[in-house]
């Protein structure tokens, strides 16, 4: 089967005109407030989210049943690359984490009533929602499998105990999907089951927030207690103990959505550290005629190009429905990585200015250095494609033998 990138000319056509909202309409209010609080959270959301509906880009990644565009992955990565050009660019379209990811997972496991009370008032921006999975140590964080917090069986329905720590968007989410164990114990590989929890539940509580280097992101990063948190059956998302199987249908292509939306942000540090290079003169020649800078220039338009291959072959597996464990590792890897790089150098290049607040560059850095750990820290992708690619080997080796 070949591979083909080339993206339809409606999709091409509706990344353009996302681009030009973004710089039209998003930028100057990214601009002008230093995050999403000061720039009112919420209400700034939903002017922004207003504002994309009229231009007819919201949501393109939900199904048309649901108000939204129906992009297949390969298709995202255009046009949620073009709304990563700006830090509230994701928050415009309703294609921001946690949500989006959320949206994703509904659209593929969630029954149809609950599709109903969760998934269209999350996709049509009326109300936000977070994924409640990892924990604080010993519990589920780059090993899912540590799970602490459990379910058990109560007459009606379940009760939830359990402590998770560093949940994205919590302070103000309507609902959260919660992860949780329902057999056996913390490290064994199965057992886990999501159940969809409402915010207003007297047994689930917003703790506090947890002051973190990043500020992009509405709902702040917060700790949360399940303590007696009562649930009717109906709020199973699909089959109990099958948790883990549908984390993975959420998690791969959130990896490479993140990826998609921090590549702009890589773009745009790279496109004011160019001109930069282009307008600054000293020691007799512009800053880009100087070999060092040229260097960092080309390794970051590699870094770029190779970031969006490795994401769109990715996303072509995804859609075509295969085993895409390694190739969105390999991509989220590599991108978190390569994201990092981009916007450091473009900082260097644009020396005592990249660290001012006149461009963005610094707050960019702050905000693209946690992907290195979110998703699953570099490391842990690493020793995950390695232990693939062994098995591979040893598979081959058996079957020789």
């Amino acid at each position: 089967m070949a591979v083909d990138f080339s993206p339809e000319p409606s999709v091409a056509e509706l990344a353009q005109r996302t681009s030009a909202f973004v710089r039209d309409v998003v930028l100057p209010e990214e601009q002008q407030y230093a995050g999403v609080a000061a720039a009112g959270g919420d209400a700034m959301r939903e002017r922004l989210q207003s504002a994309a509906r009229e231009a007819g880009l919201f949501a393109p990644h939900v199904g048309p049943e649901f108000g939204g565009l129906g992009l297949d992955m390969r298709g995202r990565a255009l046009v949620f690359e073009e709304a990563g050009w700006s830090l509230f660019g994701p928050l415009a379209l309703n294609v921001a984490a946690p949500d989006e990811g959320n949206m994703h997972l509904l659209e593929r496991v969630a029954s149809a009533a609950q599709k109903e009370r969760y998934l269209r008032p999350l996709a049509s921006g009326e109300v936000r929602s977070c994924f409640a999975m990892t924990e604080p140590a010993p519990g589920a964080g780059s090993d899912p499998a540590a799970l602490t917090t459990r379910a058990v069986r109560v007459p009606g329905g379940w009760r939830i105990d359990g402590r998770k720590w560093f949940i994205t968007g919590a302070d103000g989410a309507a609902f959260t999907i919660c992860f949780a164990r329902t057999t056996g114990e913390p490290g064994d590989r199965g057992g886990a089951t999501m159940f969809l929890v409402d915010a207003d539940n007297p047994g689930l509580k917003v703790v506090r927030h947890i002051n973190t280097l990043d500020e992009a992101l509405y709902g702040g990063h917060c700790e949360v207690v399940f303590d007696n948190c009562v649930v009717p059956d109906e709020a199973v998302l699909g089959e109990v103990d099958e948790g883990f199987a549908y984390a993975q249908v959420r998690l791969g292509p959130a990896r490479m959505t993140h990826c998609m939306r921090w590549l702009g942000i890589a773009r745009r540090a790279q496109a004011i550290a160019v001109e930069r290079a282009a307008e600054r003169r000293l020691f007799g020649s512009r800053l880009g005629e100087l070999g060092m800078v040229q260097g960092m220039i080309a390794d970051s338009e590699i870094d770029i190009a190779a970031a969006r291959a490795l994401t769109l072959q990715a996303c072509w597996e995804l859609d075509h429905d295969r085993s895409a464990g390694q190739s969105t590792g390999i991509a989220k890897a590599f991108t978190a990585e390569a994201v990092w790089r981009v916007v450091d150098r473009s900082l260097q290049i644009c020396g005592s200015l990249g660290v001012s607040g006149d461009v963005l560059l610094s707050r960019f850095l702050r905000e693209v250095r946690p992907f290195r750990i979110y998703d699953g820290p570099t490391e842990t992708h690493k020793w995950a494609i390695a232990k693939r690619a062994v098995g591979r080997q040893v598979r081959a080796m058996e079957g020789r033998a």
